[in-house]
């Protein structure tokens, strides 16, 4: 950790209600999952363009964050967070849908570009920087028909099973990130598929 800063975990997603559900917002998902795993009462404020939570994980520090600027300005709010709580890019977990992932892959990746995806590009810009860190959530290609009602659709009723699955997974793969660093974390769930989670480590 550089300097005692925090960790920030970052939930890509579009905001209100209406979009809740869809597979673009997998990251908010993901997020709110952990923090309301690992949190008694997660409480969340509206902060740097987004709604932040603070959550210790075994003693690490962490502020959970979900922009509130629409996907494709994400950055907005990602690198006003991380100057104010001087948080460096190796430091910071972005959890994203995948397009080109089969439903429920998971794979942690560090730095590369955009892909194609708004979110990252803009966090890209506005952080100067693409060192920080992914986790790839796979939500799948449309077997026909075109892509955005495809992102900006809720998943399926025979999809849900499976996507909770993978969300439980992708809450232990960040408390391996921040407990173990990336590296471990790679090791254990870069895999073509979701794991069972592991049990809930002891607070």
């Amino acid at each position: 950790m550089v300097d005692n800063s925090p960790w920030l975990l970052v939930g890509l997603g579009n905001p209100g209600p209406g979009y809740a559900g869809h597979r673009h917002n997998v990251g908010f998902m993901a997020v709110e999952a952990f923090c309301d795993q690992f949190v008694p009462a997660p409480v969340w404020s509206e902060r740097h363009k987004g709604q932040v939570a603070s959550v210790r994980f075994n003693g690490i520090r962490a502020v959970a964050l979900k922009p509130q600027t629409f996907m494709n300005r994400s950055g907005q709010s990602v690198a006003a967070a991380a100057r104010y709580f001087r948080i460096p890019p190796e430091q910071i977990v972005v959890v994203h849908d995948e397009l080109d992932f089969p439903l429920a892959r998971l794979a942690i990746k560090v730095g590369g570009g955009h892909g194609g995806h708004n979110g990252l590009r803009d966090i890209i810009s506005q952080l100067g920087s693409r060192d920080f860190i992914r986790i790839r959530f796979g939500i799948g290609r449309p077997v026909r028909g075109e892509v955005t009602p495809h992102v900006l659709g809720n998943f399926a009723t025979a999809e849900q099973l499976q996507v909770q699955d993978a969300l439980r997974t992708t809450c232990d793969a960040m408390g391996c990130l921040l407990r173990e660093g990336v590296k471990a974390a790679m090791n254990q769930f870069n895999t073509k598929a979701s794991r069972k989670p592991s049990p809930k480590p002891k607070q």
